[in-house]
């Protein structure tokens, strides 16, 4: 009992090291990874270099996987540069084995105490914080690495009896190879860590458990399984997100495929490189993990090198598998970006945040079109398209709740404060994007009581509304330009001069409703309706200011009036 806990002790505690070691080496990376992903894919063979290289920076293939997952899915990808991308990232991701495998033959210990001491005090003091926790999460890594390698040799299944009969039960034959496969893409689908099972495998092998073909089987499995992580994160995101992840699963099953066709001689190919004969009964444990890492390398890169030359072929191949939702071809109420669980990267996470805010700015404006719409409308559209803007004013509603609640699900995580600021940005940005929403609304509410009470405008109020309507749909449009594009490349300056206008045409139009009460050109009620009305708009162009200074990182100058 007390080996068995020490066995799923140490698992434990190596996934919980490479996780550390993971989201450490993403921090230090920050942005640079996005620019990496989005500047480096200019054609296949770069798209494949990107995807190895980001996955050896952030030590999982998952991270980058569900990371080109997201960027597909914010349209900031094509398919064809996700595929070969994550073709890179399972070439990036044999690093793992070989720094397991190198756990495996030499005294651990001589490491890991050094490293926890070192991370420990740059943890502690503050400095290089992100490299301490990498340190921390390499050492817990390398620990558990150590406490396999010793839990294994305390079990000696080779000297059990039950053992050696059971897995002597099954012969060397495809059957058996098979039956591993299929195990080791189970366990990885459900521990969610390939490198986990692959510490796991070379324990197995290198106690005498199960032979070198078994183990590799498993490895092969583990390929297969670990493809469930990206198509999980892809469930509920677009059609493209979802295309890309069921072309991360074809490239695995087939490199396993054309590897059960030639897998004998390709396993003795692979044994004779290491030196290590896969037929003697007795082995090297150190030959046995080498033998593993080297299958694992080979098989995605001669799977890489055969199936670049096919990416077009592979993108309309899951293309017909993955065909769009109904209501992806017309769901004016959907989010677009947010779909799913949170991005493994925060980086990632905050970024589909913010293109589903540029989504919101962009959904506000057509409720300002919406808005006018109904300022003409005549007796039959007015109803129709009164319930357009009120539902819109919901679709606002939800949008902020569905967006805040995803920034504090990310919130909730170990961040840099640069991310922190950013999200506390787009907190702001969303609140006062919903009141922009509830000010439409007022103002649709306003133009209802106006037709119900039968008040007609004068020519010089409806001019007046007219500068006002056009002053607002010029800061919108410039909110929503600022939303879109790069917070550095972004001014101030002409939102505060649409604003400074704002103000002084509704001091002006307050001023002109007074003398025109006072000389009696129309009535108290109609006077009431159209100042109102000028309010309100004017409201809005406070709203949309905070957005503006919000996204711009600029402490408020307007008084909300939430």
């Amino acid at each position: 009992m007390l080996i068995a806990l020490k066995l799923l002790g140490s698992i434990a505690l190596l996934i919980y090291g490479m996780k550390v070691m993971s989201e450490a080496l993403q921090k230090m990376a920050g942005p640079q990874l996005r620019h990496m992903l989005g500047a480096m894919t200019t054609n296949r063979f770069s798209g494949v270099l990107t995807g190895a290289l980001v996955t050896v920076a952030v030590q999982s293939s998952a991270a980058t996987t569900v990371m080109t997952v997201s960027f597909v899915n914010a349209a900031l990808l094509t398919l064809a540069q996700a595929i070969s991308i994550i073709m890179g990232a399972n070439i990036g991701t044999t690093m793992s084995a070989w720094i397991m495998s190198a756990g495996f033959s030499f005294n651990i210990a001589n490491v890991v105490w050094p490293a926890f001491l070192v991370g420990i005090i740059l943890i502690q003091t503050g400095k290089h914080r992100y490299v301490g926790d990498f340190l921390f999460g390499l050492s817990f890594l390398l620990f558990a690495l150590g406490m396999l390698k010793q839990t294994g040799t305390e079990m000696d299944l080779a000297s059990n009896p039950a053992v050696v009969d059971f897995f002597a039960s099954f012969k060397t034959n495809y059957g058996t190879i098979f039956l591993f496969l299929l195990i080791g893409t189970i366990l990885t689908a459900l521990v969610q860590s390939s490198a986990a099972l692959m510490a796991i495998t070379m324990v197995l092998c290198s106690t005498g458990a199960i032979t070198i073909y078994q183990g590799i089987a498993l490895v092969m499995g583990e390929n297969i399984g670990t493809t469930v992580t990206a198509n999980l994160a892809a469930m509920s995101a677009n059609t493209q997100a979802r295309r890309t992840a069921m072309a991360h699963l074809l490239f695995n099953v087939f490199g396993v495929c054309w590897v059960l066709i030639f897998f004998f001689p390709f396993v003795r190919m692979v044994c004779g490189v290491v030196g290590l004969d896969p037929e003697a009964d007795s082995q090297s444990a150190t030959q046995l993990s080498f033998a593993l890492a080297t299958f694992h390398t080979f098989f995605n890169v001669i799977n890489t090198a055969v199936l670049i030359w096919f990416i077009p072929q592979i993108e309309r191949i899951v293309c017909m598998i993955i065909k769009p939702r109904k209501s992806e071809e017309e769901d004016e109420f959907r989010l677009q970006y947010i779909r799913g669980g949170i991005m493994k990267t925060p980086e990632i996470s905050v970024l589909q945040a913010q293109k589903e805010i540029v989504v919101f700015g962009e959904k506000m404006q057509k409720m300002y079109d919406i808005l006018k719409e109904l300022y003409h409308a005549d007796e039959e559209q007015f109803p129709k398209l009164y319930e357009r803007v009120k539902k819109y004013e919901d679709l606002s509603d939800k949008m902020e709740n569905e967006i805040g609640k995803y920034l504090g699900d990310v919130g909730a995580a170990h961040l840099s404060d640069d991310t922190k600021d950013k999200i506390r940005a787009m907190l702001r940005e969303i609140g006062e994007l919903e009141s922009i929403g509830d000010s439409f609304f007022n103002i649709a509410r306003i133009l209802k009581r106006k037709r119900d009470n039968k008040v007609e405008f004068t020519a010089e109020q409806i001019n007046g509304g007219q500068q006002m309507v056009a002053l607002i749909e010029d800061a919108l449009v410039q909110m929503n330009s600022l939303l879109s594009g790069r917070k550095e490349d972004g001014e101030i300056g002409p939102s505060e001069q649409i604003e400074l206008s704002i103000n002084e045409c509704r001091n002006r139009l307050k001023q002109e409703n007074i003398d025109a009460l006072d000389h009696r050109e129309y009535g108290y009620n109609n006077g009431t309706v159209f100042m109102d009305l000028i309010a309100e708009c004017e409201k809005t162009g406070d709203y949309i200011m905070n957005v503006v200074e919000a996204r711009l990182g600029v402490e408020s100058t307007v008084v909300s009036h939430n």
